[in-house]
């Protein structure tokens, strides 16, 4: 099986596993190409905002975009443009931090982790982490 091959399957069982259980508020499917099918290199997502913080009752919309090398690479997360650039640069950071192949990245990390992951850094930041002020 060609990369690709690899990516698109790893990408389809996560499909497959999300559908059947992931966390409540949150959104992660795969976008249409433009032939109408569903393209597995790239999921629209929302993450909601955690119960009892500020980011409460908002619903943060990203995109993940996988390439053939998916899972030994991690994906791209894109933000579209928020409220605030504050919190668009806080959730690029973010998402940095899980999404760095030098720092942190492991190909067993599934997109529910990442998601939830970007919604716990979202009220815990890491203050002693160079990337974060």
């Amino acid at each position: 099986m060609s990369g690709g091959g690899i990516a698109r399957g790893r990408l389809a069982e996560e499909r497959k596993s999300w559908r059947k259980n992931h966390p409540h508020g949150f959104v992660a499917k795969p976008d249409n190409a433009q032939d109408g099918s569903l393209d597995l290199m790239v999921w629209k997502c929302i993450i909601p905002g955690k119960p009892g913080t500020d980011w409460e009752g908002g619903f943060f919309p990203l995109t993940l975009h996988f390439s053939e090398d998916y899972p030994s690479k991690p994906p791209k997360c894109k933000f579209p443009q928020v409220s605030s650039i504050l919190m668009s640069t806080h959730l690029e950071l973010c998402a940095y931090l899980i999404l760095n192949e030098d720092y942190g990245w492991r190909p067993a990390i599934t997109v529910k982790q990442i998601l939830v992951g970007i919604q716990d850094l979202l009220d815990q930041p890491n203050p002693a982490d160079p990337a974060q002020n």
